[in-house]
This record gives C-alpha cells, sequence and structure tokens, in this order.
C-alpha cells in the first residue's frame, strides 16, 4: 500500500477535524494524534467492540478463502474493472505529481489461497514513471476490504531502481489487512498491512457522515469517511483520507509537516 504524499481545499469542518487529529482536541486523541484506548475503560471496551473481528497489530488473521469475492462492492472503494481514479499529488516541496489508480480486469491467487482483484497504481512526474505497484485486494462476507500485499517497482530514467517494499500476505509471515471496514464505525481500529519491518501500517475509523471535502472532481457532504493512517515504523508519519460512497478515495492529507496532500481529479466507474 504505497505511501501517497498526498490535496484540495476542504470546508471548516474538515480543518477543524484536522486541528484535533493533531492537537488532541477531544478526549479520544492524544497529542501525537493517535487514538488513545487506555484513557477510559468505556472508551477502550467501545473501541474494542466496533474493532471486533478486524486484525490487529501482528497478530495472525484467520483466513478463509471460500469467505472472501473478488466481486468488491463496498461503497467506499468500489472496485469494478475498469474503475479508474486520478489523483494530482502536491508537496512543500514542490512535488507536483499524478497518480493513476486503475481496477485490471485481471486476478492473483494469493499465497494463503484467497482470489484478489489486481489494482495498477502508477506514479509519474513530467510524463515519467516513478513508481509502479499492483496492489491485492479481496473483500470479505461482512464487506470489509483486504488488503493481500503488493508487487512495487520504483524507476529512474526508465530503470528499475528498487523492488523494495513488496511482500505477499501468506510469505514469510506477512499477513493481510483491512484497507477499508465493511461497517465503519468511529473508534474502530485496525491493522492495515504486516511484514515485519517493512509494512506495519495501522489505520482507525474517525468520523463517519460529518465532513464535507471540495476536490477538483467534486463536493461531498454526504456519507464521507474519515480515517487516520498511523505508521509504527515511521512514528511521524500520520495521514488523514477521506472517502465518498460510490466514488472512493477523495482525498489524503499529511499531517507530519510535510505538507502532503492529494487530491481527486477524476473518477470513471468501471463496467
Amino acid at each position: 500500500m504505497r505511501r501517497h504524499k498526498f490535496i484540495a481545499t476542504v470546508a471548516a469542518t474538515i480543518a477543524a477535524a484536522f486541528t484535533i487529529a493533531a492537537c488532541g482536541g477531544s478526549d479520544s486523541t492524544t497529542a501525537a494524534g493517535t487514538v488513545d484506548l487506555s484513557s477510559s475503560p468505556t472508551q477502550a471496551t467501545l473501541a474494542a467492540d466496533v474493532s471486533a473481528g478486524l486484525p490487529q497489530g501482528s497478530e495472525p488473521a484467520t483466513i478463509d478463502p471460500a469467505e472472501f469475492t473478488t466481486n468488491v462492492d463496498n461503497p467506499y472503494f468500489p472496485m469494478s474493472p475498469g474503475s479508474r481514479w486520478v489523483y494530482r499529488e502536491t508537496d512543500t516541496a514542490g512535488a507536483d505529481e499524478k497518480v493513476v489508480v486503475k481496477v485490471l480486469d485481471k486476478t492473483k491467487t494469493i499465497a494463503n489461497g484467497v482470489e484478489a482483484v489486481v489494482v495498477r497504481d502508477v506514479l509519474t512526474e513530467n510524463g515519467e514513471v516513478r513508481e509502479a505497484t499492483n496492489d491485492w485486494y479481496a473483500q470479505d462476507s461482512s464487506g470489509n476490504i483486504w488488503y493481500f500485499g503488493e508487487a512495487t517497482a520504483e524507476y529512474k530514467n526508465g530503470k528499475v531502481t528498487t523492488r523494495a517494499g513488496s511482500f505477499e500476505a501468506g510469505v514469510n509471515g506477512a499477513e493481510a489487512g483491512i484497507a477499508v471496514p465493511g461497517n465503519p464505525e468511529p473508534g474502530m481500529t485496525y491493522r492495515q498491512e504486516y511484514d515485519k519491518g517493512n509494512a506495519e501500517d495501522q489505520g482507525a475509523v474517525v468520523t463517519v457522515g460529518d465532513e464535507q471535502v471540495q476536490v477538483p472532481y467534486g463536493f461531498y457532504d454526504k456519507g464521507v469517511l474519515m480515517t487516520r493512517d498511523l505508521v509504527p515504523l515511521e512514528p511521524k508519519v500520520q495521514e488523514l483520507k477521506f472517502y465518498a460512497p460510490g466514488v472512493g478515495q477523495l482525498l489524503s492529507v499529511h499531517l507530519d509537516g510535510t505538507g502532503g496532500r492529494a487530491e481527486l481529479v477524476d473518477y470513471t466507474p468501471g463496467k
């Protein structure tokens, strides 16, 4: 799951949410913006309840291939073949990149036996490919979209410079995680991916239906999902993501000082 340097103009409610997430302006966050599950037994119990059944940390996931499908219809990341999202990524260092994410009409059988959808993610700068990744997803019977790994490559002058970051669930201890929960609720936490020392990202649902987002592709104020990503391997990295039902990810914003943001420029539904 490539760590995008993700932009957009957002409504005042979102700006307020950024402040809360970054400064611990509510009793459910810490100053570092992480979910605090220990502040009270009630909060800890609530978080455990809404997160029940979702993988956490490095714990092994119980995977039954029969429970998964490549018909991914979770409204927050609909993956019918041919679906295509175009993002513009910027940051305070002057980066201005284009990312095209497309659901391919092909699948991959993961080492743990799950058949997964292949999603191609290509980053270009000034028309030159800098990074290309095949991500693997499948949906379980509860509507959770699971992430099973990636094959990634970085390029310079048209040549591959590294494939670091590639991993596959079920190989060398790597575990699948959750990309998008099936029934997101505030306080829900989950592992996004786990490959020890390589990919250990975690996610949490912050709000559902409370945000307004304006991006070049449109304005959204109904049912917007806001999540927070944390990267234990890079403690300073935090990222807020916003999803619209029927479209997918609209916006991603880093809270770690880089100013990295990405905004949805175009979306084409699949067949």
